[in-house]
This record gives structure tokens, C-alpha cells and sequence, in this order.
């Protein structure tokens, strides 16, 4: 959390610079490679104790309730050579890091609204996104119990087949779920008949019923203002390519590369263009598609969402699927502040373990983030420690008249900024080492 890296950067370089020694009292063996490998093979048989301290403790801490649970996966890449032995997780899949030369592995996460992670599981890297929720419902069931939980998850997280046993499990699962772009297309019709609701301020939903699950399409007027831009954005920027492409003098080939090279740029936009190549000659025309157009215009900033939730009120349901972006912002840490890949074991089970420390780290980084939301709110947890970092610890050497030599380990004092920081967040610098004396040094010996 204060400084991602690997073991080895740890081992080579991080531990000398740090004053981690002097706080713990120990010496650069606390550092040795082997002995941070060796922890390594022994976290893993502590995971499912940690998930039910995290339980207690995020109740304790934040009074934190587990009603209401979002489920979401992310993939991370390996720096690793396969082939692998059959079984092993590390697996060339569907990049999330727009890296399918890498293998991969995918990991699952499970956190509140307010950001904090309860479980997650490390699964093979060309997991189906679709196939990955059955085993998490059984787990949360078994090492919690059963109780009335509503799960939030995007679209292509759960199959038709899994939302139905939800429907008929005992007690009913709860979900609100993103729904494909391609439902709407069939559900069209029947939602352009019903009237639009207000949810909220900014926020209109139309409603419909349907063997026992409530369609809910919600329209919002600042995402319909924010995607619209994005998209005019893409289109300018396309047409200008496509007029700047259209007045080269290129073979085929290369116009094939630049119109590629152009969609890759700007995909939303290269759907809403009817481009047409001549069969002869290196040229090509386009025009935009009004009608594709149209209906992207109608569907910007518009959700379909599903749910068996059928009573509950239109605003806390779309409330509930704003919270998403709880998770999304977990995956964003664990990717950037905590920066857990790439990930360059060559061993699975250390794969799993560098996950677990990174996993730790993020409940970490999440406490120090609720403890500034309450205490010190409008910084983050990366600001907070760049803030730390400028208290030093030194080492004064004062030599005594005996030969000895006098070491004085001093931090330095914060600023005054950084004593208000403290402050608020009800801490105390230690206090400063006792001075450390030296043998006497034994006299060099003068050969005659």
C-alpha cells in the first residue's frame, strides 16, 4: 500500500530506504528474499479466516450492514511462459488490459456500497464472466448463512438459468442486474406504451411487469448529456480521418490499415457510418446512417435494468445500480494505487498469495478512505500518504572522546499541515528512539 512493487524491489531496494528497521527493531533479515517467498506459501490457508474477520470488523468499524452485495470480475495479466500444467489457472483469455498476448487470471470481488471488499476468488483466466456467479451464491450462503441479501451485478454476469433459481430459492435471492442492449430491442414496443416516471430529480423511469421480474428502463439526464457529447465528440473526430484518409494517394493496403486504424479509434461513431470500398481502386465513400443514428439518440443515457425486486420504489432501485460503481472503483485501485500487475511469479500458488497481499492492502486503503470520509473529507488515502512520506528518519553519529560513537535515530518534525492531519485523524507520531551507543572500536594494529 505505501509503495507497490514486487518482492524482489522490496528485498533490493524499498526495505534499506525505509525506516521499517528502526520501527520494528530488526534488521535487514526481516527483508531476506527466501523468507518473503516463504510468507508467501503460508498466506493462502488464512483466507477464509480473513473473510470472516472482515465481516466483524467492517461492522465494528463502519457499522456496516450486508444487505445489499455487488458482485463484479476483473482479469489481470502474468508475466509467465506457457504452456502449464492441466488444471492451472493461468489461461490466455478476454483481456480487460487489452493484453490477450499475456496469460491471465480472472478475479471475482465482492464488496458493500460503501467500497468495502468482503471476498473474492481467484478463477482461470478464460472464465465465462456468465459461469462464475452459481459458485459465489453457494459460498456467501454457506460461510454466512441464509438471509434476505439483494445482489447488484452488470449485464453478462448471470445467465437466465441462475436468475431463475434465484427467483425460487428459499428465501428469494434478490437482484437487480444490467440488462443486454439486445432485450431492449425486443421490449421496445411494449415500453414505448407506458409513461414515464419520475425517480428523481434528473431521473425518469418507465416500468414494466413481466413474468415475475420488473423491467425497469430509466433514463438520466446527465449521462444522456455526457454520452451524447462522447459520441458527437467521436463523430467529429472520424469525419475529419475519414476526409484527411479519402485525400491520400495509398495502395488498398494501406487504406485498409488506416480505416482499421480509425475504427480502433473511435468505435461508437465507426457504428453510425456507412463506409463502401471500391472493388478496383484504393478509394472509398462514406455517409452517416441517420437511422442508426436515431436510435443511438434514443438509447444514450438509458439503462434497462431487471429485477426481481417488484415492490420496491423506482428511485431506490436505480440508487441501488449507481452503487456499481463501488466496485469498478475497487478493481480501479487494485490496478493503479495498489498496482497489482503486472504479476511476474512463476508459481501459481504465489500468483494467488501476490493477490492476497494485494487484496489486504485494498481493505487497507479502504479503511484509511472511510476514516478520511468521517475525519478529514476531500483527501484520498494516496494524498494522506504522500503527505507522510515527508517526515524522515535520520541517523546522527556523534563521536564520543573514548573511540565510541554516540547514534542518535531522529524523525523529523511534521509541519504544521501535517500536525493538523494528524490531528484530525486521532494519531501520534512514536516517540523518538532512545540513542544507541557503540562498542569501543578495538585500536588497527601497526605491522613493523
Amino acid at each position: 500500500m505505501l509503495a507497490p512493487g514486487s518482492e524482489w524491489r522490496l528485498h533490493r531496494e524499498w526495505f534499506e530506504r525505509s525506516a521499517l528497521a528502526d520501527l520494528l527493531g530488526a534488521d535487514f533479515g526481516l527483508a531476506e528474499i527466501h523468507k518473503l517467498y516463504a510468507c508467501h506459501d503460508r498466506l493462502l490457508a488464512h483466507k477464509p479466516a480473513l473473510f470472516d474477520h472482515l465481516v466483524g470488523r467492517w461492522r465494528d468499524l463502519f457499522n456496516a450492514r450486508f444487505d445489499v452485495l455487488l458482485y463484479d470480475l476483473t482479469s489481470t495479466y502474468l508475466e509467465a511462459n506457457p504452456p502449464f500444467a492441466e488444471g492451472d489457472k493461468r489461461r490466455h483469455g478476454y483481456s480487460r488490459d487489452h493484453r490477450p498476448d499475456c496469460v491471465q487470471v480472472v478475479i471475482a470481488l465482492i464488496v458493500t456500497p460503501e467500497g468495502l471488499p468482503l471476498a473474492y476468488e481467484v478463477l482461470p483466466g478464460n472464465t465465462a464472466d456468465s459461469t462464475t456467479l452459481r459458485g459465489f451464491l453457494d459460498r456467501i450462503e454457506r460461510q454466512y448463512g441464509k438471509a434476505r441479501r439483494i445482489w447488484l451485478m452488470d449485464r453478462g454476469v448471470p445467465t437466465e438459468e441462475v436468475l431463475a433459481e434465484m427467483r425460487t430459492a428459499d428465501p428469494p435471492i434478490q437482484y437487480l442486474v444490467g440488462t443486454p442492449k439486445g432485450r431492449l430491442s425486443r421490449l421496445e414496443a411494449d415500453l414505448l406504451a407506458r409513461p414515464w416516471q419520475q425517480a428523481r430529480p434528473g431521473v425518469q423511469v418507465k416500468l414494466l411487469p413481466q413474468d415475475g421480474e420488473l423491467y425497469v428502463f430509466a433514463q438520466s439526464r446527465d449521462r444522456v448529456a455526457k454520452e451524447r457529447a462522447m459520441r458527437r465528440r467521436q463523430l467529429k473526430w472520424l469525419w475529419k480521418r475519414l476526409a484527411q484518409i479519402a485525400a491520400m494517394k495509398i495502395t488498398r493496403e494501406e487504406l485498409l490499415m488506416k480505416l482499421g486504424a480509425a475504427r480502433s479509434q473511435a468505435p461508437t461513431a465507426w457504428r453510425l457510418v456507412a463506409i463502401t470500398l471500391e472493388k478496383k481502386s484504393p478509394t472509398f465513400s462514406y455517409r452517416l446512417d441517420r437511422n442508426k443514428l436515431r436510435q443511438a439518440r434514443r438509447r444514450e443515457g438509458r439503462y434497462l435494468l431487471r429485477t426481481n425486486l417488484t415492490e420496491t420504489d423506482p428511485a431506490q432501485l436505480w440508487n441501488y445500480y449507481l452503487q456499481l460503481v463501488a466496485v469498478e472503483e475497487a478493481f480501479k485501485n487494485l490496478k493503479g494505487d495498489l498496482a497489482i500487475r503486472p504479476i511476474f511469479h512463476q508459481d501459481e500458488a504465489r500468483v494467488e498469495a501476490h493477490i492476497f497481499i494485494a487484496f489486504l492492502a485494498y481493505c487497507l486503503h479502504v479503511t484509511l478512505g472511510r476514516r478520511l470520509h468521517a475525519l478529514a473529507p476531500g483527501l484520498t488515502p494516496r494524498n494522506v500518504l504522500a503527505k507522510f512520506a515527508a517526515i524522515q528518519m535520520i541517523d546522527v553519529h556523534v563521536p564520543t572522546t573514548d573511540g565510541r560513537e554516540l547514534v542518535l535515530t531522529r524523525r523529523t518534525e511534521p509541519e504544521p499541515e501535517l500536525i493538523l492531519l494528524l490531528d484530525k485523524l486521532r494519531l501520534e507520531l512514536p516517540a523518538q528512539p532512545p540513542p544507541k551507543i557503540t562498542s569501543q572500536s578495538p585500536r588497527p594494529q601497526v605491522l613493523m
